[in-house]
């Protein structure tokens, strides 16, 4: 029987549709599972959305449609980047699933039946985008300590989990078992949370409706901590009474693969609901990094948001792939530029793999008329030297994979790469090619780059794996010649004929590349800058009061500003409006320096689809009065909110 591997990501938030820094995460979970199912585990690989809560309701009302409708639009959206990105999960959960939401209510009503859920209230700051509620100390400036957004007062009834109740057991397994990882992240959990002593949980909401309602006090909503966290039991068929089959056959799990921000609630919320469940805990837990955009963190707020599908469009799937798990580390972000995309791509795939496989099937086609050709007799000290490095380099595979450095392995099957590389040149088989008498001398250098080919593509399947079967086609191996068992050199594949020669990775032309992305980029700037048409002659522009019920206006106190780069018209500022901050981008430069306007209070328009002017994401729009003089200059003044007015009041 097949030992189990069972897999899981963190479930996406379906307020908006996730970014580069959000698909890594899917992407190096598919690479594990890969890998696991390459060496012959049973896996089962679990992804899926996570669809309630106040933030989705909020966005569904601003769109005029439900919550339901709005998530099965974003679900839809994030299933179509994981089959962009070629992702192999087993399933995908959603949070509104019938089987789910029936699971989540009897774990809510056995946990309160027992008395590790209790009714209470509570009152204290909130955080709206992140649904969290803080206690005073931990705020930063009376801002969230997690997104940066301002806290409002809150006070409602809920229902609460015992947590110190468990910190005992908790914390013993965390120290006798290797649970969290990295290191640093478990010593965070010890000291920062569990040691200080925990504060019991909230784990209902009274405050709004979208959510799943509990059994036995409906007016109260099951919040995202027991609801998010118990899909990886709800998703293998568990309930509090009849677990399942495919529950009792792949849990506990054995990875689950999370953000380093969420680390605490994989680590302490989640293991003591399933200890105060009686059931077992995850094997381990590993906190990845973040993906960076330069050294900054990716956020709309920024404007620095990079998507999946862009990338694909520019560089390719496998480019992109290969790009992430080889440039985020084990323990410290990672980041991501275009130029350094471009760079790895050159460098690693189009020269270092690239090159070795043209070269060597060229050379066979050449020399051999498309046969691979047989290896007899003994191994000069090139070709023990290259024998060595695939040794080392599947061991250091195998011990990296197997502790999760991904990053590391990809290193280490492209330092075997460029062994090849260096063997071509040591061997020089063009030059053995000359002499007819050294054919047979010739045939084994190409039989060794052959099988140092084949080594490496098994190695990077589980990466690139629509290269790796690019480059089994060409060389015709087939599933005996791709399987992981036994990897080494065989040689089994003499005598095969060589299939049609393709480019894995073309070279890209850097400053062609960027001439054009720059022109593309500018063009498409230019069409969203174009002013929208006067209405036509006949057309009153009376509005109804439905129409302008549709726009959201809100009070927002300007917190930065600052010129857009290459613009003389365009201010960018950030806009604090209560529930979030805004980044904004106003055509107001020549009227109003930045500080006139840091620390005012203006109105903003906070339902206004997302535009980028000169390559700079606005979500909003400022209210401002616009006239002409006698002599036809114009004036444009922005409508300031009196003092008084809280921020995120709505204008009506």
């Amino acid at each position: 029987m097949k030992e189990k591997f069972y897999i899981t990501t963190a479930i996406v938030y379906t307020s908006q549709k996730p970014h580069i820094g959000n698909i890594y995460e899917i992407i190096l979970s598919d690479a594990i599972a890969r890998y696991k199912r390459m060496r012959g585990y049973d896996v089962f690989f679990l992804t899926g959305t996570d669809e309630h809560g106040q933030k989705i309701q909020s966005y569904a009302e601003k769109k005029g449609i439900s919550p339901k409708a709005y998530v099965d639009a974003v679900a839809d959206d994030i299933k179509k980047i994981w089959k962009l990105f070629n992702i192999s999960y087993d399933k995908f959960i959603r949070t509104t699933d019938d089987y789910h939401v029936k699971a989540v209510q009897h774990i809510f009503t056995k946990l309160y039946k027992q008395g590790d859920i209790y009714k209470s209230a509570y009152e204290g700051p909130y955080c709206t985008p992140c649904e969290s509620f803080w206690t005073e100390s931990q705020l930063v400036d009376g801002c969230c300590p997690t997104c940066g957004a301002k806290c409002v007062k809150a006070k409602e009834e809920a229902y609460f989990l015992r947590l110190s109740k468990y910190a005992d057991k908790l914390l013993a397994y965390i120290e006798n078992n290797d649970f969290i990882t990295p290191a640093a992240r478990k010593n965070e959990m010890i000291n920062n949370f569990i040691k200080p002593g925990l504060q019991d949980l909230c784990v209902s909401r009274s405050s709004f409706t979208w959510g799943i309602p509990v059994e036995f006090d409906p007016k109260h909503v099951i919040y995202v901590w027991i609801d998010a966290l118990s899909n990886y039991i709800t998703a293998l068929g568990y309930d509090t009474e009849n677990p399942g089959e495919l529950y009792k056959k792949y849990w506990p799990a054995d990875l689950h693969v999370i953000g380093k921000d969420i680390v605490r609630f994989h680590t302490i919320y989640w293991p003591i609901i399933l200890l105060a469940l009686g059931e077992p805990l995850p094997k381990k837990v590993l906190g990845h990094p973040w993906l960076l955009v330069g050294e900054d963190k990716m956020s709309k707020s920024k404007g620095n948001v990079i998507y999946g599908e862009e990338l694909v469009n520019l560089f390719g799937l496998d480019a992109v792939r290969y790009y992430l798990l080889s440039e985020m580390g084990y323990l410290n972000d990672g980041s991501i530029t275009y130029e350094a995309i471009v760079k790895r791509t050159n460098s690693d795939l189009a020269n270092t793999l690239g090159n070795l496989v043209s070269r060597t099937a060229a050379m066979i086609n050449q020399y051999f008329g498309g046969v691979i050709p047989a290896h007899s007799g003994s191994d000069s000290a090139a070709a023990a030297a290259l024998k060595n490095a695939a040794d080392k380099a599947v061991k250091d595979y195998v011990n990296l994979m197997d502790d999760y450095h991904v990053a590391d392995a990809t290193e280490a099957v492209l330092t075997f790469l460029k062994s090849c590389n260096k063997y071509i040149d040591e061997t020089t088989p063009w030059v053995l090619a000359k002499d007819e008498s050294k054919k047979a001398e010739l045939g084994k250098v190409l039989a060794d780059l052959t099988e140092g080919i084949r080594i490496a593509s098994i190695l990077l399947t589980p990466f690139i794996p629509d290269t790796a079967d690019k480059i089994a086609s060409i060389f015709s191996f087939d599933a005996s010649a791709r399987a992981f068992e036994g990897i080494g050199f065989h040689y089994a594949c003499a005598g095969k004929k060589l299939g049609e020669s393709q480019i894995l990775f073309a070279r890209i032309d850097e400053k062609k590349f960027f001439e054009a992305f720059n022109k593309a980029q500018a063009e498409a700037q230019k069409a969203k800058e174009t002013p929208v048409p006067a209405p036509e002659s006949g057309d009153s522009g009376i509005i109804t009061i439905d129409d302008f019920a549709k726009v959201k206006l809100v009070v927002g106190k300007v917190l930065e500003c600052e010129p857009v780069p290459k613009s003389d018209k365009l201010l960018r500022l950030i806009v604090d409006i209560g529930t979030e901050k805004r980044q904004v981008v106003s055509g107001i430069a020549k009227f109003y320096k930045p500080e006139d306007l840091i620390g005012k209070k203006i109105i903003l328009v906070a339902n206004l689809k997302t535009a980028k002017l000169r390559g700079v994401e606005s979500n909003g729009m400022i209210l401002a009065a616009s006239s002409k003089d006698a002599d036809g200059n114009e004036d444009v003044r922005v409508i300031f909110a009196d003092d008084q007015t809280e921020i995120g009041s709505i204008v009506r």
